[in-house]
C-alpha cells in the first residue's frame, strides 16, 4: 500500500488485540475506512460492536504499527489491506476475507487464479512424488501452485511448482517474519525470492494450533480448484476441502490404497462428490484451463524386463512377510533385492518393514 498514512490505520484497526476480523469488518461496513473508525464515538462504535468497541478508544497498538510499516519498507516485503487495488478479488469472494496480508516475495502472484495442492504432513513416499509431478506438470501448464507450507504433502507442492520454474504461494499460519517448520527454512527462502509468502496474521504470532485451521480458507479462497493427494479421515485437509466447496471452488481428490489410512480422507471425498482424478490433465481439462505449451503428463514406458520383485510388490505398501509369500524366495535372498531397487530409486523403505513402489 504507497498511502503510508492509510496504512497505519489499517493497522492500527488489526492490530488491537480482541478485536476479531468480524468486528473489524462490521465497523469498516458501519462506518467506511479505518480512519473514519477510529474519529466515530465510543456510544456510536458500541451501537455496532457492543463493548468491545471500547478497545478502539483504550489499546494504543503504534509500537507495533510502526514495526509493521519498517518491515513493509524493506524490499520484496509488502502489506495488503481490504481496500488496496492491489487486493485479491478472488478473496473478496469468500465470507471472511482477510483485512490485512503481509507478503513477502511478488504480490502480483495473489492475483493470480491458481490451483491448491493440500495433504497429509505424514505423507508417503509415493504421496510426496505424486504432488511434486502433479504441481510441476501444473506449473508447467502456467497454474500458480497455492499451499501450506507445512511438511509433506505441501512442501512437496511447492518443490514441484519450483523445479518447473513456475509460480508458487505458500500460505501460513505465523507471522510473515517467521519460519513454520524450521525444517522447510531452504524452501520458503526459494519460496519467498520466487514465488510469494502470505499471512493474515500480526509479524510476530508464533506456530499456534488453532491458526492453521484458519488460514485454510485462504489457501482455498486463492484458488479456482483444490487437490487433495493425500489425507487422513479428519484432517486439515478436508477442511480445506470443505471451505473450498463452500466457496464455490472446485475440489479434486486422488485415490489411493483402501490399506492405506491417508488415503481415506480421499475417498470420502470423492464419495461426497469430489472429482476423482489420475492426472494432472483431468484438472485442467476440468477448469477449462489446458494449453497445450508443454506435456502435462510423464509417461512410464512399459519394462518387458520388470524385476519379478517389483511385479509382486504391486502398487501398495507391502511388508517382507508377504513378499516371502508372494515370490517364494527367503527374507535372505529378498533384503539385498530391495536394497538394489531402492538404491535405484524404485522402491521406498517404510516403518515396519514395509516397502512402497515408486515408480
Amino acid at each position: 500500500m504507497s498511502d503510508t498514512a492509510g496504512l497505519a490505520a489499517w493497522l492500527r484497526l488489526t492490530l488491537i488485540p480482541g478485536l476479531s476480523g468480524e468486528m473489524q469488518r462490521k465497523l469498516l461496513a458501519a462506518f467506511g475506512l479505518p480512519e473514519a473508525v477510529f474519529a466515530t464515538s465510543r456510544l456510536a462504535a458500541r451501537s455496532v460492536i457492543g463493548e468491545r468497541a471500547d478497545l478502539l478508544f483504550d489499546t494504543d497498538p503504534s509500537a507495533a504499527v510502526e514495526s509493521s510499516l519498517e518491515w513493509a519498507s524493506q524490499p520484496g516485503q509488502n502489506i495488503i489491506a481490504l481496500g488496496d487495488p492491489e487486493y485479491p478479488p478472488a478473496l473478496l469472494e469468500i465470507p471472511d476475507p482477510p483485512n490485512v496480508l503481509y507478503v513477502r516475495g511478488n504480490p502480483a502472484l495473489l492475483l493470480k487464479r491458481g490451483i491448491a495442492v493440500v495433504g497429509s504432513r505424514n505423507a508417503t513416499p509415493q504421496g510426496i512424488q505424486t504432488a511434486e509431478n502433479f504441481s510441476r506438470h501444473l506449473a508447467a501448464q502456467g497454474q500458480c501452485i497455492i499451499s501450506g507450507l507445512a511438511l509433506g504433502i505441501d512442501a512437496a507442492a511447492h518443490r514441484g511448482a519450483l523445479a518447473a520454474d513456475g509460480d508458487t504461494v505458500a500460505v501460513i499460519g505465523t507471522g510473515a517474519d517467521r519460519i513454520y517448520p524450521a525444517r522447510n527454512k531452504e524452501l520458503a527462502l526459494a519460496i519467498a525470492a520466487r514465488g510469494a509468502i502470505v499471512s493474515e496474521f500480526p509479524l510476530g504470532t508464533p506456530a499456534v494450533a488453532y491458526n492453521f485451521p484458519r488460514r485454510n480458507r485462504i489457501i482455498s479462497g486463492l484458488a479456482r480448484g483444490v487437490l487433495v493427494v493425500e489425507a487422513a479421515p479428519e484432517s486439515g485437509s478436508l477442511i480445506t476441502a470443505r471451505l473450498a466447496a463452500e466457496q464455490g471452488r472446485e475440489v479434486f481428490a486422488i485415490p489411493g490404497s483402501i490399506h492405506s489410512p491417508v488415503a481415506r480422507g480421499c475417498h470420502k471425498l470423492i464419495k461426497q462428490g469430489a472429482k476423482l482424478v489420475e492426472t494432472a490433465r483431468d484438472i485442467l481439462d476440468e477448469l477449462d484451463t489446458f494449453v497445450d505449451t508443454s506435456p502435462t503428463e510423464i509417461a512410464v514406458p512399459a519394462c518387458d524386463d520388470e524385476p519379478t520383485l517389483l511385479a509382486a510388490l504391486g502398487h501398495d505398501p507391502c511388508g517382507l512377510d508377504d513378499l516371502v509369500e508372494r515370490t517364494g524366495q527367503s527374507a535372505d535372498q529378498l533384503l539385498p533385492e530391495l536394497l538394489t531397487l531402492e538404491l535405484e530409486g524404485r522402491i521406498a523403505t517404510l516403518p515396519g518393514n514395509r516397502y512402497q513402489r515408486l515408480k
